[in-house]
């Protein structure tokens, strides 16, 4: 056989195979050992508070915790809760799309900085978001006296729930945007331009249906901190039975009481709210990452 045969026969011939090697550290002790600990942890710090909660909450018997429930001053902080759910919630959507397409699919002078801004509330601390709100328009800030002077009134109302709801959140859907948009790149919307398409064209028969996982996931979340915010609702409220106490507030008010059995059973809604949603957030996680690959 020539060298030149010798040469294609090994070229052709398939390689041998490496041997596997086991990862380090992923023997099956290790993995008992990680596994234990893992479950052991989320027992403590998970599922034993949950079961407390309604162990709690069902052991006086079901019409004490219906009873709870059906109060008067438990309805209206729901009410309360699911209107301001129902405001801060939105508006966020309308600002996450506007801010992620702005960043993900432009370039501008300011750029980190606007994303800075937009990271904020995760920084600073809810008790000093409800302060802020304080500062702005309670009685003694500079605009105290014109929104008194006009019968507007904002701290301690409702309106300072939503205002500061609504801050607390602000992150929430336009992160989720963000990242979503960056992943998927800009081929699609580049192909509509190229055929003619309007930015307003592309962004609501392009981007918009591209992102729609995305930016439902960021509303599972946003939702979800809006209905459970305590601490800078806490400051703004000035905690007024039937008027401005969220479900949270009512929780500690019920608890401050020595009223146990309603306190756990109002918590228990949380609780049920809090896994409705990640049960939503796992379906939509899902079908995100579908959505991007």
């Amino acid at each position: 056989m020539s060298d030149a045969a010798v040469t294609v026969a090994l070229s052709a011939a398939p390689l041998p195979a490496k041997p596997k090697r086991a990862p380090i550290g992923e023997g099956p002790i290790t993995r008992g050992l990680l596994l234990a600990a893992a479950l052991l942890f989320l027992g403590l710090m998970l599922i034993a508070p949950l079961a407390v909660v309604f162990l709690e909450a069902l052991g006086r018997g079901l019409g004490v915790y219906f009873n709870a429930l059906a109060m008067p001053d438990t309805l209206s902080a729901l009410q309360l809760t699911l209107l301001v759910a129902g405001i801060a919630v939105p508006a966020n959507l309308v600002f996450g799309l506007a801010a992620s397409w702005l960043i993900a699919k432009f370039d501008f002078k300011g750029k980190a900085f606007l994303v800075t801004l937009i990271d904020l509330p995760f920084a600073v601390s809810p008790v000093i978001a409800g302060m802020i709100f304080i500062l702005l328009f309670g009685a003694q800030s500079w605009l105290g006296q014109y929104l008194s002077d006009h019968g507007i009134k904002i701290v301690f109302a409702v309106p300072a729930v939503v205002l500061a709801t609504t801050f607390v959140t602000v992150p929430f859907v336009a992160r989720e945007l963000i990242a979503f948009m960056q992943a998927q790149g800009q081929d699609d919307e580049e192909a509509a331009l190229t055929l003619g398409a309007s930015g307003w064209q592309m962004f609501w028969r392009v981007t918009l249906p591209n992102v729609k996982w995305g930016l439902l996931y960021g509303m599972i979340l946003c939702n979800a901190r809006a209905m459970g915010e305590f601490g800078a609702v806490s400051v703004v409220s000035g905690h007024i039975r039937g008027r401005t106490n969220t479900i949270p507030l009512h929780v500690e008010i019920l608890y401050n009481e020595y009223n146990f059995a309603a306190a756990f059973a109002v918590a228990s809604l949380l609780v049920l709210l809090a896994l409705v949603t990640l049960v939503v957030k796992r379906i939509v996680a899902w079908r995100t990452r579908d959505a991007v690959h």
